[in-house]
């Protein structure tokens, strides 16, 4: 049990360790041309410093077998991810403006099926390399099939969120796994990335420059930002800060609330079939949608003024990088060792994928902008959506293409189901219960559907937007 001092100690520690990540950001060179946010790098600075690297190092001269850490810190930051998570997922939709459903399809439609065809593909080859290759030659645990979509599209967040259910499905090394997956996949995905962008602007595919870009539609409006007026007057009735918290923790109690009545759900009902499945559920995901409902919910009463999204991104922002440091730095290194070579195989397959989906269908499935629209999905898909947004920046700084907008009506049908979402907090109790190989015929049948349904929308929106041009 760890006292209140040991929190506030770790807490401190945890700050120092982000201000020490912005120093060294601003200091060294590769850290800022890679894009490397400072959380990643305060984490690595964590795990640096802590029991696995330097603690044997300073044997004996160290107060603390945790290196220069204390043990009790190290302790408070590996159950940090499990909590914070719920707090990120909970802020995603508060805040949103939701445009109607022909909206978001007309703009974003085929690359909603660009993004979901890099899911359900990374689950498909990481289970068949799984099944073929790892657990026969290494005797890698079957559900490491379904870490690379946790990993590179879920990202760091989702890794650590999803600690305790690996460790309920005899899966503990999965975290660790899933966190190295991560962090590969986000400094290979904006290496790669770059050099995409780099390729493509000699090519005069795309301009950074900001002159004509790919020729095809106009960009999409804008939404519009919030007025001064609209924003919540806290003054004589509670502080601004407090009251974005209170919502953020009632969108998790939503959650908590819906996670209970599945559960109730499947004991009454559906417990023969699914094997109490509901009880590995995340709250995560169930959070997000408490977030959405109670968006909804305000909206509906007029009171959709009371969330300041400029301080929810805040919040969450500040619970996303303190999950990244606190995972980063207790992750497990002997672990990774154990499987090393799965691990770089994992590796290779999903940035190949990745990078095939990019580059050979996103031609097919965008019908127009399709490299400046593309590179998000691919920053996305390997690493999170800071990656994707980095990317598009470079493509397509000023914008012309529209890629930011269609970008994030994306995000509104694709984040509460992968990367992170239902079927991402699915997939590990699904597979442990019925083996992977069920599993992975049904991810390989998504993603065959998949891309077909994107081939086909893909043509029929530039059929049509022909049609109307001429």
């Amino acid at each position: 049990m760890h006292t209140l001092a040991d929190i506030c100690i770790a807490l401190i520690l945890l700050t120092a360790l982000l201000w020490a990540g912005l120093a060294l950001r601003a200091q060294v060179g590769v850290f800022r041309r890679l894009f490397l946010p400072v959380s990643v790098i305060a984490g690595a600075l964590g795990l640096l410093l802590g029991p696995q690297l330097a603690g044997p190092l300073l044997q004996g001269l160290s107060p603390w077998a945790g290196g220069l850490i204390p043990d009790t810190s190290v302790a408070v930051w590996a159950q940090l991810p499990g909590l914070l998570i719920s707090v990120v997922f909970a802020a995603l939709f508060l805040g949103k403006a939701l445009p109607g459903a022909g909206e978001i399809w007309r703009g974003s439609g085929p690359q909603l099926f660009l993004g979901y065809t890099m899911s359900f593909g990374q689950y498909a080859i990481g289970l068949l390399l799984v099944m073929l290759v790892l657990t026969p030659l290494f005797g890698t645990n079957p559900l490491a099939g379904l870490l690379l979509e946790i990993s590179m599209t879920g990202g760091h967040g989702t890794a650590a969120g999803l600690g305790n259910t690996f460790e309920q499905l005899g899966f503990a090394e999965g975290r660790d796994l899933a966190l190295a997956l991560a962090t590969v996949g986000l400094v290979g995905g904006l290496l790669l990335g770059t050099l995409f962008v780099n390729i493509a602007a000699r090519k005069n595919i795309i301009d950074p420059g900001g002159s004509a870009l790919e020729s095809g539609a106009a960009p999409i409006k804008q939404l519009a930002p919030q007025r001064d007026d609209e924003a919540i007057e806290p003054s004589g009735v509670v502080e601004a800060l407090s009251l974005q918290v209170g919502l953020i923790g009632f969108a998790v109690l939503t959650g908590i609330a819906l996670q209970q009545l599945l559960q109730q759900a499947e004991r009454l009902l559906w417990v023969q079939w699914t094997g109490q499945l509901m009880a590995y559920i995340p709250l995560f995901p169930l959070a997000m949608i408490g977030g959405a409902l109670l968006q909804w919910a305000l909206t509906a009463v007029g009171r959709g003024y009371w969330v300041d999204g400029r301080l929810i991104e805040r919040i969450s922002g500040c619970a996303l990088d303190l999950i990244i440091v606190s995972a980063l730095a207790t992750l497990s290194l002997s672990a990774i060792g154990a499987q090393f070579w799965p691990f770089v195989l994992l590796a290779v397959a999903g940035l190949a994928w990745t990078s095939f989906c990019f580059l050979v269908l996103a031609p097919r499935f965008m019908p127009e902008h399709w490299f400046a629209r593309g590179v998000g999905d691919f920053g996305q898909g390997t690493g999170m959506v800071v990656s994707g947004l980095v990317l598009m920046r470079m493509a397509d700084p000023n914008g012309r293409s529209g890629n930011l907008e269609r970008f994030g009506y994306k995000q509104l049908l694709f984040e509460p189901f992968v990367g992170g979402g239902l079927v991402t907090a699915l997939a590990l109790p699904l597979a442990a219960r019925f083996g992977s190989q069920p599993v992975l015929w049904w991810f390989g049948l998504l993603t065959l559907l998949t891309i077909g349904g994107g081939l086909w929308l893909g043509t029929r929106l530039r059929r049509q937007q022909r049609a109307t041009a001429t």
